[in-house]
């Protein structure tokens, strides 16, 4: 696969320039890069993404406009949009001429959700192109993506074109939908056809007679513009349709283009939906490739996006004691879209992959405090339906330092899903002490030498004797001394509960008075739990099942 070329400017002009922006001050570049969308907040910290188009959301008066659009250069931003009617005056345009950064007006009516989800499915046609230049099935100008062959179909048909899947979601559309009617302009702006529309076509059988036949379809409504339609179908099975608005029937010819055009369209979201799965082992590789680390990862972040800002690494899994075995793979998986999403709302440029039994999500251009929020946020949103938590790592300032971040946000994780934590989320500053427990903990483990040590005395005294010995030293430390709390701790009277602390004395040669020896003892304890009475002595825990995963492990079973 080769990186897709960028959008460039002039293409989003062309493309949206009649339907949702206009151009109120400066000089657009045609041949400028476009990249991505930012939303513009006055209370966050902005995120430098060259190439970036800036909604200016709330942005009003010839001051603050201006403001924005030497701000927005000074992140490498293309252009940007406030609403429209936008307030012109010398500083607005001196500061879209001195920047290069022209100031587009979104179109009354249209709302900027709209505008962002138009934008983003404009630029985000291909991340990856799996064709070399040239190999496209009806030469050039259609042989880029489905806004390219909507265009395209324009041309030929003179008529504004979108192209749709079953459920009357907008795949892609052409240029020149001012042309078109208020339901298409809706359409358009909405990337769905209303619900209303799609009643009546069905309660006219329209998409009856669509699926049913291969040639052109023509619908016209009482308050509609005349439309030619076409199914696009792969062997048996119906992938979508074309739509075009038309002045009057097509000749042969048009109608024969419009059914090469529906071949063409047919590779394309045949292509797309084999790619969305190739895609996704791409994108969970090369995110598996930069939290490793390693020569590769730089080019793997560059190919991620991820090189012009700080970012934070996210670790979700699921507690899967309430989920059954055969559900627990397809929630997790479900639980790593749901998280994609949010996050995508939250930066665009996050990279999100399921790597084992874990959730890795790189957020960019964000602070752990904000990406606690955000991971806060979203188990809110999942609530108890979805038990999950959620670990935090550093903020890493380059792509270099996110193994460093992956590793801190596992470390939180692990805290995390041992037994008896209370919280859904946290950064590993945040839960570094019983971080450590566990770590050392691993080492007790690995070790395999135990002691000779009151607590050890104690244990191998009770399973020999099946007394609750070591049971009486913890109940004690844990209250502090006092003995009428520790004897209720333990369900025993207070002279039973001196009689057993002052056998344990004898017997372990622990002394209660040195305060090391205290510390020491609360240590061992809480590394290596006390057995039951009568029971062999407790091992410490082995190491949590969220280990690192490499490069390639994608999508892996629970063992």
């Amino acid at each position: 696969m080769t990186p897709a070329a960028p959008v460039v400017l002039g293409r989003v002009l062309t493309d949206l320039g009649s339907t949702l922006v206009e151009l109120a001050a400066g000089t657009p570049d045609p041949s400028r890069p476009v990249r991505g969308v930012l939303i513009h907040d006055p209370l966050e910290e902005p995120a430098r993404w060259p190439g970036a188009v800036v909604l200016g959301v709330g942005v009003a008066g010839a001051a603050s406009v201006a403001a924005l659009t030497r701000q927005a250069a000074a992140l490498g931003a293309a252009a940007v949009v406030v609403r429209s009617p936008v307030a012109v005056d010398d500083t607005v345009t001196a500061a879209s001429e001195d920047t290069g950064v022209p100031v587009l007006g979104l179109t009354p009516g249209a709302s900027w959700a709209q505008a962002a989800a138009l934008l983003r499915g404009l630029l985000a046609v291909d991340d990856f192109a799996d064709e070399e230049p040239g190999d496209a099935a009806w030469g050039d100008p259609l042989s880029g993506d489905l806004f390219a062959l909507a265009n395209a179909i324009a041309a030929l048909l003179d008529g504004p074109v979108t192209v749709e899947d079953r459920g009357g979601k907008v795949l892609a559309f052409s240029s020149r939908q001012d042309e078109g009617d208020p339901a298409r302009i809706t359409t358009v702006l909405d990337r769905q056809v209303p619900a209303d529309k799609l009643r009546d076509l069905e309660a006219r059988g329209a998409f009856h007679a669509l699926y049913r036949n291969e040639g052109v379809l023509y619908v016209a409504g009482p308050h509609d513009k005349p439309r030619a339609a076409i199914a696009v179908r792969a062997g048996g099975e119906i992938l979508g349709s074309i739509w075009v608005i038309i002045r009057d029937r097509l000749g042969p010819d048009g109608e024969r283009a419009l059914a090469e055009a529906a071949n063409v369209a047919a590779l394309h979201l045949l292509r797309r939906r084999a790619g969305e799965d190739v895609g996704h082992r791409l994108r969970a590789d090369l995110v598996a490739t930069v939290l490793e680390g390693g020569a590769a990862a730089p080019r793997a972040a560059a190919r991620l996006g991820l090189t012009h800002q700080p970012s934070c690494v996210l670790a979700l899994a699921l507690l899967g004691d309430d989920i059954a075995a055969a559900d627990l793979l397809a929630t997790a998986r479900r639980t790593a879209e749901a998280l994609a999403l949010h996050l995508s709302a939250i930066h665009p440029r996050t990279a999100t992959a399921y790597l084992g039994d874990v959730t890795y999500a790189v957020l960019p251009g964000s602070s752990v405090e904000t990406a606690t929020r955000v991971a806060d946020a979203f188990l809110s949103r999942a609530g108890s339906r979805v038990p999950a938590v959620i670990g935090i790592g550093r903020l890493a300032a380059d792509p270099s330092d996110l193994p460093r971040s992956r590793a801190d946000a596992d470390r939180a994780l692990r805290v995390l899903t041992a037994a008896g934590t209370p919280h859904r989320s946290a950064a590993l500053k945040d839960v570094y002490l019983p971080s450590l427990l566990l770590d050392l903990a691993d080492q007790v483990h690995i070790d395999a030498h135990p002691s000779d040590d009151p607590v050890n005395r104690l244990r191998a005294y009770d399973a020999e004797h099946h007394s609750a010995l070591t049971e009486t030293l913890a109940a004690w430390l844990d209250n502090f001394g006092d003995v009428i709390a520790a004897s209720a701790a333990v369900h025993v009277h207070s002279n039973t509960f001196r009689y057993r602390l002052k056998r344990l004395v004898q017997v372990s040669g622990f002394d209660p008075t040195d305060p090391a020896a205290r510390f020491e003892a609360m240590l061992h304890l809480r590394l290596t739990p006390p057995a039951p009475p009568g029971a062999a002595p407790s091992r410490p825990a082995p190491a949590a099942r969220h280990q690192r995963k490499g490069p390639g492990e994608t999508e892996a079973a629970r063992p």
